[in-house]
C-alpha cells in the first residue's frame, strides 16, 4: 500500500494562546511550556463534514486520479455532525463519487487514522477499484469544556485526507486496546442527563503517563517484529497530542531524536486528523520522498493505541 496524495483543511478562525487568556485564567507561557502549543483553529461556519470534504477534494486533485476509481471512503472521526448519515456518506455526496462505493465512519479516538490505515490496506485487497480515500476530520471545539483549562487548551479543529493505492511497499501494523470509560471520555446523547453538557473529559496526568509508555512500546514492538532498528527508519510520525509527550518519547531513542516530526505548535491536538496533517506537511516540506520508511504511532480514547511501519 502507498500514499498517492494528501490534502488538509482548517477553519478560518485562528485562536492563539493569548486569545484563550481572555476567557480563562491562563497564559501563553503556561500553555507553551506544558503542551508546546501556540495556536489552533476553531470552526465557526465550518463543520466536521465540510472540513473533510475540502481535505478530500484537495487530495483527489493532488493525486490527479479519476474519482470513479475510488472504491471506498473511510472517515476517522469522533465529532461527526450527525449520528447518521456518516461523514463518509457526505463526502460521497460532496465529491459526487459514484454510487458503487463503500463508505463508513470509524471511531477510534485519536488512533482513528492509524486504525483506518489497517482497514484501507484490507479493503485494497478486496475492492475492484484502485483507491481508498481515508480521511481524519474533527471539530473538537464543539465538545470542549472551557472551564477545564488543563484540557481545552490542547485541542483544535481540522482535517487531513489521503488517497491510498496498491503497491509493493511494505506495510505492517500492530494495534491494542484497554477498555476504559473513565480517564478519557465524552458522553453520548443516550448516556447523560439532559442538563449535562456533552463535553470531553480527560484525566491529564494519567493519560500523559499512559501515552509515553505505549508510544515507546509501540515503536519498539514494530521494530522488533520486523527486525529493524532506528537506523532503518527515516521518520517517526506520532499522533500530535502534546509536545511534551513526544519529547519524552523521542528522548528514549538517543541519537535519533531528529527523526521525530512535531507540528503541534500551530494546530494543537486535532485527534484523528493529526497524523494525515503531519504527513501532508512533511510532503510539502520535501521530507517524505517516494520510498521513505516511516513508523506511525498513536493513542486515543478507548483506550486504544497502534503503531505501523510503512514505506510511503
Amino acid at each position: 500500500m502507498e500514499i498517492i496524495a494528501t490534502g488538509t483543511a482548517f477553519p478560518k478562525r485562528r485562536v492563539t494562546n493569548d486569545d484563550l487568556t481572555k476567557i480563562m485564567d491562563t497564559s501563553d507561557e503556561w500553555i507553551r511550556t506544558r503542551t508546546g502549543i501556540a495556536s489552533r483553529n476553531y470552526c465557526e461556519e465550518e463543520t466536521c463534514a465540510s472540513l473533510a470534504i475540502e481535505a478530500a477534494k484537495k487530495a483527489v486533485k493532488e493525486a490527479g486520479i479519476d474519482k470513479n476509481d475510488i472504491g471506498a471512503v473511510v472517515v476517522a472521526t469522533t465529532t461527526a455532525d450527525y449520528l447518521f448519515p456518516s461523514t463518509a456518506c457526505l463526502i460521497q455526496q460532496g465529491l459526487e463519487l459514484p454510487e458503487e462505493v463503500m463508505v463508513f465512519d470509524l471511531n477510534a479516538g485519536c488512533t482513528g487514522f492509524l486504525m483506518g490505515l489497517g482497514v484501507a490496506n484490507g479493503l485494497l485487497a478486496t475492492i475492484r477499484q484502485k483507491y481508498v480515500l481515508l480521511v481524519g476530520s474533527e471539530q473538537l471545539s464543539k465538545i470542549l469544556d472551557f472551564d477545564d483549562r488543563g484540557t481545552c487548551i490542547l485541542f483544535g479543529d481540522g482535517a487531513g485526507a489521503a488517497i491510498l493505492g496498491r503497491s509493493e511497499g511494505r506495510f505492517y501494523q500492530r494495534s491494542w486496546a484497554k477498555g476504559d470509560s473513565v480517564v478519557l471520555h465524552c458522553p453520548s446523547v443516550g448516556n447523560k442527563p439532559k442538563c449535562e453538557k456533552t463535553s470531553l473529559f480527560m484525566k491529564g496526568n494519567e493519560v500523559f503517563r499512559f501515552a509515553v509508555k505505549v508510544l515507546e512500546d509501540g515503536i519498539r514492538k514494530v521494530m522488533d517484529d520486523l527486525a529493524i532498528t532506528m537506523e532503518d527508519v527515516d521518520y517517526v510520525i506520532c499522533h500530535q497530542a502534546n509536545g511534551r509527550i513526544i519529547d519524552h518519547v523521542r528522548k528514549k531513542f538517543k541519537g535519533f531524536e531528529n527523526k521525530f516530526f512535531i507540528n503541534i505548535e500551530n494546530h494543537g491536538n486535532t485527534s484523528a486528523a493529526s497524523i494525515p496533517v503531519a504527513i501532508h506537511e512533511m510532503q510539502q516540506q520535501g521530507k517524505l520522498p517516494k520510498g521513505s520508511r516511516v513508523i506511525f504511532v498513536g493513542f486515543g480514547a478507548g483506550l486504544s493505541w497502534s503503531s505501523a511501519y510503512m514505506e510511503v
